[in-house]
């Protein structure tokens, strides 16, 4: 399972997302960091992130080439991040195939009704749970079609 978390300003949100799976799924998995700016970026990988790559381009390259895309509900949010998360980067993240776990966080004064404002530990505990859940039934189904 491929996995993009996507971050920016000071990456302490990617980091906490990418810490989080290393330590649960191992190297099960490959995490790409994307990063808005270098700083978020160097974050996630000292995070334990297997590849970074930073930019408009970098996130415009490799959304539609990962598994899962993580991160807060700001990227895909134009203009989130304070200026940093273009919009061809919300456009290209929303319009990607890959599964969406974003985390409800509300920094860009959007607010998702009917979400409890739960910390960002207990959020990403969830997201973490949730991909192991995805990489089960991954695993279930390359077992099926052999």
């Amino acid at each position: 399972m491929r996995i993009a978390v996507i971050d920016g300003q000071g990456g302490g949100i990617g980091r906490h997302i990418t810490e989080r799976i290393r330590k649960e799924l191992g190297e099960q998995v490959e995490i790409l960091a994307l990063g808005t700016n270098a700083m978020a970026t160097a974050a996630m990988l000292k995070a334990g992130a297997n590849e970074g790559a930073t930019g408009e381009n970098a996130v415009l390259q490799n959304v539609g080439r990962v598994d899962v895309i993580t991160g807060s509900l700001a990227v895909v949010l134009a203009n989130a991040m304070l200026g940093e998360l273009t919009p061809a980067m919300a456009a290209a993240i929303a319009s990607s195939p890959a599964r969406k776990l974003l985390l409800p966080l509300n920094r860009s004064g959007v607010e998702v009704v009917g979400v409890t404002a739960d910390p960002l530990p207990h959020q990403v505990e969830r997201l973490v749970q949730r991909l192991k859940e995805l990489k089960l039934n991954q695993e279930e189904i390359k077992h099926v079609r052999g």
